[in-house]
């Protein structure tokens, strides 16, 4: 889908492409495609860098203007466990004109960002200011469902919310190195500053933006390495919780063997005749009582062991 706008009143107004000077390409269908090769300078190999995802962010200056690929947080996927993903975003800048080629999603031209624009290369920073912002919420939302994962695997027995954690992990380092590069292409443009002839104030705008960068990548790397360290940790605890249900079941089953074994012997035809003369209402009561003295002595019993055996492993 092909938008185009204008700057007016330091604003992006849409208009049609003749009187644009800004133009939007979202997921560009394949005759949008043969314009963009038409109209720009790009060659084959760099038009379908901007729609592999693993492309890797770079900045190239020809005489006519600029071309970047710059790297922004995708929609996230919910197929097994949830995904944060990152896609290709081309930018081709030439003179008084800007395009942006978006493979996946959308970019909102009228939000907050966009409230204050005099040119195209402050509409250029102002793009990459919300591609910044969006791995920033991203991370937020990240650190929130590591958070609740955490809390549902200390009393989990499943491998589900673990496998969560790991596509989380994933996630964050396709994050970290998504920022890291795109801070090179930053700092690409801050040095080819004056060539592009920015203004003073595009400047600062530029400085901003490699701050707010500088902290998301600093934030995602923090974050890897905590989910990274505490992965081990958290599928220790899995393990743990099933050990704990394995000695419960131990604990039961030994308790009702010789439980089986006594109800065996009391159900046949030899208990009734060793008891004859007796009213069986309380033969068969006491015969009751004794299977739950003896299967709470039994439990008793183990535990004592259990616990002796490991104030020893503890103790060396």
């Amino acid at each position: 889908m092909k938008t185009t706008y204008r700057i007016e009143s330091e604003g992006l107004v849409a208009c049609p492409p003749e009187n644009a000077s800004i133009f939007l390409y979202c997921e560009p269908a394949e005759e949008e495609k043969r314009e963009l090769a038409a109209t720009t300078d790009l060659d084959a190999v760099d038009l379908e860098g901007v729609f592999d995802p693993d492309e890797v962010p770079r900045v190239e200056f020809s005489p006519d203007g600029v071309f970047i690929i710059w790297k922004r947080p995708d929609n996230t996927t919910t197929r097994e466990a949830m995904q944060f993903e990152v896609s290709s975003l081309g930018i081709v800048m030439n003179g008084s004109r800007i395009i942006f080629i978006v493979p996946h999603g959308n970019i909102p031209m009228t939000g907050r960002e966009f409230r204050h624009v005099t040119g195209v290369e402050e509409c250029l920073l102002r793009v990459l200011l919300h591609t910044v912002h969006h791995y920033q919420s991203h991370l937020k939302a990240i650190k929130q469902i590591s958070q609740e994962l955490q809390s549902k695997l200390v009393a989990s027995m499943e491998n589900r919310y673990l496998l969560q954690m790991f596509a989380l992990g994933e996630s964050l380092i396709y994050y970290h190195n998504a920022l890291e590069a795109n801070y090179t292409v930053l700092a690409r443009l801050r040095a080819a500053a004056e060539k592009l002839r920015f203004t003073s104030d595009v400047i600062d705008l530029l400085d901003d933006v490699m701050i707010e960068n500088q902290q998301a990548g600093k934030q995602a790397g923090i974050y890897t390495t905590v989910l990274s360290g505490l992965m081990d940790a958290r599928g220790t605890i899995i393990n743990n919780n099933m050990n704990v249900l394995l000695k419960n079941l131990t604990i039961i089953n030994v308790v009702f063997l010789p439980l089986n074994l006594i109800a065996g012997i009391g159900g046949m035809s030899e208990y009734s005749m060793f008891t004859r003369g007796i009213d069986w209402r309380i033969t068969y009561g006491i015969f009751a009582v004794a299977m739950l003295v003896l299967g709470w002595l039994t439990w008793l019993w183990l535990v004592r062991v259990i616990n002796r055996h490991q104030r020893r492993s503890g103790g060396s």
